[in-house]
């Protein structure tokens, strides 16, 4: 039998009439460099053959059953395919395309490499390949993103004699989208339709999920647009599939406007599409339009699942509507909808986010009502709920009693309540806290350091977080640029400029460049000490480096020379960081009435930060900013910089302090 090379099926194809092949040719002109040789061997009796047809038979029905039901691993399957090659007769080449079909099914384990050795091993055993092993092989192919071995198929179909179809196709343009290569998809879509083969609906809805990956949203669009003039219209998938992007884009009006059209084509939106539009809605600010829609959810007989209501809880939490979060607890077990643990936590952060510890108690206590322990998370959350009002001890004793319950704190648990240890000032408890949790096996991370050295460093123990970090690297924990900001801005605080110019030498070695947080910190130290020549020196040395400012940075030198009145040196900064592009978010001014107004429009009129402008006096702020007096006040500057109004009515004056 003449063996076919690449390249004679490529012209073999170039000549031939037929429609389908002139298809592969005129869109791809790839070179076939993939052979198959199949051989056909007679067999005779095998040791562990299975004597007898009738238990041949029931063993194939057995395989047959497996593959309906489906497989967990990979490890069942490759068992039967073994078993299956020890049966005489070997069963047929459609028993051994329904195995694989079941493990290609196992997507998560990616099976496709497997199923093309198994298929290879049954070219070696003379199996005959059919239109359905070529076409599970080209898949695998595709899926491996070589969708030229699978065209590389197609040759070896017509040598066969089989005729290209929809579903040889179909999985060639899956492959292309898959492999993010949707012009040529498109290409061969219009190629097979004029040929007059029919995309399948799977092929149209990775067409769909493959646009929205790319970002090419409005191409999706229009191919469901091109969908209503044929068989196959969209359907709730691919609308979902496209109004989600939309939604995750921030295109609110083109998602409604496609719900809309979705609606009106008769097609009902399932709960992922709710979901998405509910999310998008309330991140606009569109709150009772979100609730509507809300509404909407709820009163239809769309059934949203546990993960649905719990997205909908995380959301209401983050934005702070805690009343609507817990509407939403409150009807999903009126619906027999149990929420799980993740539910639960959601809701319970949303709590302790607020300061709402009570009310995270009787959570915990419905929990327990529920059957539903608490798990870690939540364990670290109440933790972080009671060290933020100040009820380090309600925090220790939980953690005591979480511990009680043979749930092992993790190294989060722990640095979540080290941290909350620090913040009360409750140093010598956090180390030895820090100790206790290396006997008990489990070592700090680099966020347990950090926490511990800010306590340290805060309670005039900068030398022991310095004997500290020497230590750090033996145990394998690498030091950050964070850990080296807290002991530098500790050391520039005790004026130790010696062991800061050694740590910021360290940096280098260690594979760490210094932040704008490293330089803000010197700054700020320089700026409390009134040291304004070190500071704008630093200054310099930041942008020399690389390392630009921030607003943070100019706010505390504008600041400073504000502070100490030189108003010439403040103004200068000021136009510096104006021209930097800096905008400081607007804050209140203690100010009252049309005045404090006057100031904060001139303020953001000029883009100058009202942190700046909160250390001036009221005089000081509306003269530096528009250089002129409020008109209708009269005023005099004294020797410490404040400003004196002189009331027209009384002969007194009034000392205004901003």
């Amino acid at each position: 039998m003449r063996r076919l090379t690449g390249n004679f099926l490529l012209h073999h194809l170039l000549r031939s009439a037929n429609p389908q092949s002139s298809i592969i040719y005129s869109v791809f002109q790839f070179q076939f460099q993939f052979q198959f040789q199949f051989h056909f061997r007679n067999y005779s009796n095998h040791a562990h053959e299975i004597d007898t047809f009738v238990d041949r038979q029931l063993f194939i029905n057995h395989v047959r059953d497996q593959c309906k039901l489906g497989f967990s691993d990979m490890n069942i399957p490759l068992s039967l395919f073994r078993q299956m090659t020890s049966v005489r007769p070997l069963p047929s080449i459609i028993d051994f395309c329904q195995l694989f079909t079941a493990m290609s099914k196992l997507k998560r384990l990616q099976p496709h490499s497997t199923i093309i050795a198994l298929l290879r091993e049954l070219e070696l055993l003379g199996i005959r390949p059919d239109r359905q092993s070529l076409g599970i092989l080209a898949n695998c192919y595709c899926n491996l993103g070589r969708v030229d071995f699978g065209f590389s198929l197609m040759g070896k179909c017509l040598q066969l004699g089989y005729n290209p179809n929809c579903v040889t196709y179909n999985t060639l343009i899956n492959g292309f989208v898959l492999g993010d290569k949707l012009p040529l998809a498109n290409k061969l879509l219009d190629k097979i339709v004029n040929q007059g083969f029919q995309p399948s609906m799977a092929t149209y809805a990775a067409l769909v999920k493959g646009l929205c990956r790319m970002d090419r949203k409005a191409g999706a669009i229009k191919l469901l647009s091109r969908m209503q003039s044929g068989p196959f219209k969209p359907c709730k998938f691919m609308y979902t599939t496209i109004i989600e992007s939309l939604c995750k884009d921030g295109l609110l009006n083109e998602a409604l406007d496609l719900f809309a059209n979705m609606k009106s084509e008769g097609i009902t939106p399932d709960v992922v599409t709710y979901a998405s539009l509910v999310r998008a809605i309330y991140n606009s600010g569109s709150r009772k339009e979100a609730k509507r829609m809300l509404d909407e959810i709820l009163d239809s007989n769309i059934g949203p699942d546990v993960q649905t209501f719990t997205t909908l809880v995380d959301m209401f939490c983050k934005d702070g509507c805690i009343n609507e979060a817990e509407a939403i607890l409150q009807y999903m077990i009126e619906r027999d909808k149990a929420p799980d643990i993740v539910t639960y936590s959601a809701l319970l952060h949303g709590y302790c986010s607020r300061f709402q510890m009570g009310d995270a108690e009787k959570l915990l206590d419905l929990m327990a009502q529920k059957g539903c322990e608490p798990d870690l998370v939540i364990l670290s959350t109440m933790i972080k709920g009671y060290s933020k009002i100040g009820r380090i001890g309600k925090a220790r004793s939980l953690f005591q009693e979480f511990y009680k319950r043979g749930i092992k704190p993790d190294v989060a648990a722990y640095t979540t309540l080290i941290n909350g240890l620090c913040k009360a000032k409750e140093f010598k408890v956090a180390r030895n806290l820090f100790y206790k949790m290396q006997e008990r096996g489990i070592p700090p991370n680099v966020v347990t350091y950090a926490s511990l050295f800010d306590g340290l460093c805060k309670s005039d123990s900068t030398h022991v977080a310095m004997k500290m970090l020497e230590g750090m690297e033996r145990k394998g924990v690498q030091p950050d640029i964070t850990i080296y900001n807290i002991l530098i801005g500790s050391l520039c605080e005790a004026e130790r400029y010696d062991d800061v110019s050694k740590l910021l030498s360290d940096l280098a070695s260690k594979g760490l460049e210094a932040d704008v947080e490293t330089f803000n910190i010197m700054i700020n130290v320089f700026c409390k000490k009134g040291l304004m020549n070190e500071a704008i020196q630093l200054l310099t040395e930041m942008e020399e480096k690389g390392c630009y400012p921030n607003s943070e940075t100019y706010d505390n030198i504008v600041r400073t020379f504000i502070h100490k009145n030189d108003l010439s040196s403040a103004l200068y900064y000021r136009d510096v960081m104006v021209d930097k592009g800096f905008e400081a978010g607007a804050k209140k001014l203690p100010l009252k009435n049309t005045l404090r107004d006057r100031i904060r429009n001139e303020a953001i009129r000029k883009k100058v930060g009202v942190t700046v402008l909160q250390y001036m006096h009221e005089f000081f702020c509306i003269w530096v900013l528009s250089n002129e007096v409020p008109t209708g006040k009269s005023f005099k500057i004294n020797r410490s910089g404040g400003a004196t109004e002189v009331s027209d009515s009384e002969s007194s004056i009034k000392s205004k302090q901003l």
